[in-house]
């Protein structure tokens, strides 16, 4: 009699809505080994857990559900909970991201991504580029280097005429107003393009350049100050599945993702750019920029700054005031550092 009493009530709080769990799809487009996935996506997923006291489970898909490009429309029509991607990968859908890849932000990704988290909550979300969806985080990878297979390191016109592999996003048009020729395909195909002769280098974080196995392939390493680019990224969730939560619970979640999330992610990729850095010792030789090339590269992509800037303004959100917030969080961050 007593187990069955006990079976009657175990049934009675599990059928119970203030007791049942809810699970949210997470979709995955990367390996499970990339550090996006195993020092911030998955992290997330278990803080959300955590924050929730378990009423609420966010499980990875195993697969990959279409192309990277495809994932934020797959938020908004609840193909998958919780999705996660880069915004240049749809062109001209985003134009406040510009504010967070323009060159010379800075040197870590924890202090551009928080700042960038900030300036977004404060004043880019106003745009409406992100009404269809909840978003629970944006922040950037670590600035874009110069990584070639030879060529003078110290020289101005060192990317004249350089084929240089890039994906989407400002870096285009860095690259072309360089002075280089833009090479279109997706990281994964760095390799490839590079051994067989169709790229001279790539832009790229040292993160990058290490996880696709391109060292070999580089012998010369030029950091610019600031970055000469950055990548905004993108988590956001189905806006139905959103509302459908109980505030306490959206409580809990948004307590874990926001500025917090963005902090995790930018130190990840400050983590990995170190690590990238260290693997090239003896084979990637990598200098600092001369002060000759620093004044020439800032002079040339001053107008590709100014033009990104107004593509802001075109959203209705004050393109210089959201520049000169970014830059201010980003400084914030570095002194409490």
């Amino acid at each position: 009699m007593k187990k069955l009493l006990s079976s009657v009530a175990a049934v009675m709080v599990l059928s119970n809505p203030l007791f049942a769990e809810t699970t949210l799809t997470v979709a995955n487009w990367l390996p499970p080994s990339h550090p996006l996935v195993s020092e911030v996506i998955v992290p997330m997923t278990e803080q959300i857990t955590a924050a929730t006291g378990g009423e609420v489970v966010a499980n990875i898909l195993p697969a990959p559900l279409g192309p990277p490009a495809a994932h934020f429309d797959f938020a908004i029509n609840g193909v998958a909970d919780i999705t996660f991607g880069v915004q240049g990968y749809n062109p001209g859908r985003f134009k406040t991201t510009n504010i967070a890849e323009i060159p010379f932000l800075g040197d870590s990704a924890e202090a551009i991504s928080v700042g960038y988290w900030r300036t977004f909550d404060a004043m880019l979300k106003d745009a409406g580029e992100y009404d269809a969806v909840k978003v629970l985080g944006v922040f950037t990878h670590g600035p874009g280097e110069i990584f070639l297979k030879e060529g003078d390191a110290s020289a101005v016109d060192l990317l004249d005429g350089k084929k240089l592999r890039v994906g989407g996003g400002i870096v285009h048009e860095v690259t072309s107003t360089l002075g280089a020729v833009p090479v279109e395909g997706p990281s994964s195909k760095a390799y490839e393009l590079l051994s067989q002769g169709v790229a001279d280098g790539i832009l790229f974080p040292y993160e990058s350049v290490n996880f696709f196995k391109l060292i070999p392939q580089l012998e010369v390493g030029v950091s610019v100050p600031g970055g000469l680019y950055n990548t905004s990224f993108y988590i956001v969730m189905n806006k139905a599945k959103w509302d459908s939560l109980p505030a306490e619970q959206q409580e809990a979640i948004d307590s874990v993702t926001g500025e917090a999330l963005a902090r995790m992610a930018g130190q990840m990729w400050d983590r990995a750019d170190a690590a990238g850095l260290e693997a090239m010792a003896g084979s990637t030789i990598v200098t600092p920029a001369t002060d000759e090339q620093v004044t020439a590269w800032t002079a040339a992509l001053a107008p590709v700054i100014d033009e990104k800037v107004a593509q802001v303004s075109e959203t209705g959100v004050d393109g210089p005031a959201a520049l000169e917030m970014l830059k201010a969080e980003i400084a914030a961050v570095v002194a409490e550092k």
